[in-house]
């Protein structure tokens, strides 16, 4: 059905639903939906939900899993196992549903995870299972009127170019949905027994306190994440828990929030506000789907978020410190900031620096030990779970913070003594947001050729990610420099991969042994604000 006639797509359209929301459309609005398609990525599909074949909606999942099933069998993987899960947006459960009912009606061995499932949930059943693949219905933090397809292959990865480009060449030459044809999945007790066996995994990899103090305080932000955190937190010796009760219950609508996401400012008010009522040790925010967790904590004497930088040094230097492996590996992304990388060093652990995502970060060696992004993405069990697993890292979290209550010491304490080690390291972002995306590539194209000399006074090197060849080739470029008492400079900017704007990741690294922790985090602070002023686009 490569010819995306409107007056054929509704006659073949499954849902009675979309149907009529496409036959209610006049001329002008149906051009506007069938311009062009739902583009199927390295992360699988992720769109508004609404009829027709830009949307996300039953008719372009069903298309899009015949063609899964026809990239799986091209492998030789006909009648594999196949694990499919889905959170709780609009329009999960029919989407799960017709994924689940394509590929048993191809012939492959279906799993379909029962109810509302966090998506780390889907990623650890496609490798304990020894699936061919999985499925997981979700868009993450997207807002409410969103929705996805996120796809797994052997080993729980996120599939790498070229297999995304393989099915969406599948997609544009699959039938009409209506023709396609799907067959019931009952229910079987390997997926009952899927959540068991997390929770068994993070008790014999991480290990259980007995009757820890640390109060924590979670938000499970209107997601699917909150049971099974909590269930996960009591397992591992922690009882004394508090959640926000209004955002713990499934909503698609995510009535609180303005965006389900908890690197937004003002998502995680309610938790910190609770935190404080209840004089908590711990933060938890995950985001709807639990692949993704913030942590906040007191920090001399202010309740705020860590952010996902220090949340990634202070996890990274754990695991490090109770890690048996000889030369374990952690990685992080180009945009994330260095800390890892020195306490990585220091630790006599090696280093590896990805191009962003997940689905690089989990291949970034042997033996990966941990892997995390600065958008709060953290992979603490990659043996178990080969992608980002707010849950799996809450536990963490706790762990941590527990030991440092043993010690006398908290978060706060553990944040200032990476900095008296390595330097204080303050990492910000800035977006310039564009109406036409043809600005990007001109600021793009600026810092390329006329890139500022001395943001701040700076003098700084320009490092143009595009030429390179060492596995880090992307459309990005890097500015690197260092002031005269030492204090080191770098700014990454990158266009983003699912809005209109520009990104700037910026990094300033004070060297190690200034004891005044607060006063260099303040004039660091001061110092990224001048360096963002001076890019191209401006101060946003």
């Amino acid at each position: 059905m490569s010819n995306l006639d409107p007056r054929d797509w509704v006659a073949a359209d499954p849902d009675p639903l979309t149907r009529a929301e496409l036959s209610k459309l006049n001329a002008d609005q149906l051009r506007e939906r069938f311009a062009g398609t739902l583009h199927f990525g390295t992360a699988g599909l992720r769109g508004p939900v609404r009829a027709g074949p830009a949307g996300m909606n039953v008719a372009v999942v069903t298309r899009a899993t015949h063609a899964l099933g026809r990239a799986l069998s091209a492998e030789g993987l006909d009648g594999a196992t196949v694990v499919v899960g889905r959170d709780a947006r609009h329009g999960s459960p029919e989407f799960a549903s017709a994924t689940a009912e394509v590929l048993a009606a191809q012939g492959f061995d279906v799993i379909a995870l029962p109810g509302p499932t966090p998506t780390p949930l889907v990623a650890f059943g496609c490798r304990d299972l020894d699936a061919a693949a999985a499925v997981a219905i979700t868009a993450s933090h997207n807002p409410p009127t969103d929705n996805g397809y996120k796809v797994y292959l052997t080993g729980g990865a996120q599939l790498v170019p070229p297999a995304d480009r393989r099915i969406e060449q599948l997609i544009e030459t699959a039938p009409a949905a209506d023709a396609i044809a799907r067959r019931r999945v009952s229910r079987d007790h390997r997926a009952d027994a899927n959540a068991e066996r997390y929770l068994d995994r993070l008790v014999t990899r991480f290990g259980r306190v007995h009757r820890s103090p640390v109060r924590i305080a979670l938000t499970a932000m209107h997601g699917v994440g909150g049971s099974l955190a909590l269930a996960a937190l009591r397992r591992a010796g922690f009882a004394d828990l508090h959640v926000v009760p209004e955002q713990f219950a499934p909503d698609p609508d995510f009535p609180t929030v303005r965006f389900p996401n908890p690197e937004e400012p003002g998502a995680s008010d309610r938790v910190l506000a609770l935190a404080e009522r209840v004089d908590a040790d711990l933060v938890i925010a995950l985001d709807p789907d639990a692949d993704r967790c913030a942590i906040g904590t007191r920090v001399h004497g202010t309740w705020r978020m860590l952010t996902g930088d220090e949340t990634g040094a202070l996890l990274g230097g754990y695991l490090l410190a109770g890690t048996e492996l000889t030369e374990p590996v952690v990685a992080s992304t180009i945009v994330s900031g260095s800390m890892l990388q020195s306490v990585a060093a220091a630790a006599g652990a090696h280093h590896v620096r990805t191009l962003t995502g997940f689905k690089w970060l989990v291949r970034a060696g042997e033996p990966l030990l941990y892997a995390y992004e600065e958008a709060i993405g953290h992979c603490v069990d990659p043996d178990a779970v080969r992608d980002k697993d707010g849950i799996a890292a809450a536990v963490v979290a706790a762990m941590l913070t527990d030991r440092r209550l043993t010690m006398g010491s908290d978060l706060s304490a553990a944040l200032d003594e990476l900095s008296l080690a390595h330097g204080v390291h303050v990492t910000a972002q800035r977006s310039i947001r564009v109406t036409d995306v043809d600005q990007i590539t001109d600021l793009m194209s600026a810092l390329r050729t006329s890139p500022p000399r001395a943001p701040a006074g700076i003098p700084v090197d320009l490092d143009d990610f595009a030429t390179r060849d060492d596995g880090l080739r992307t459309d990005a470029v890097q500015l690197t420099g260092r002031t005269a008492d030492g204090v080191s400079l770098r700014v990454i900017a990158r266009p983003s991969g699912t809005e209109p704007k520009l990104k700037y990741y910026l990094e300033v690294i004070a060297p190690p042994g200034r004891a005044d922790v607060t006063r260099t985090s303040e004039q660091l602070y001061e110092l990224v604000g001048r360096v963002a002023a001076e890019l191209p686009g401006g101060e946003p």
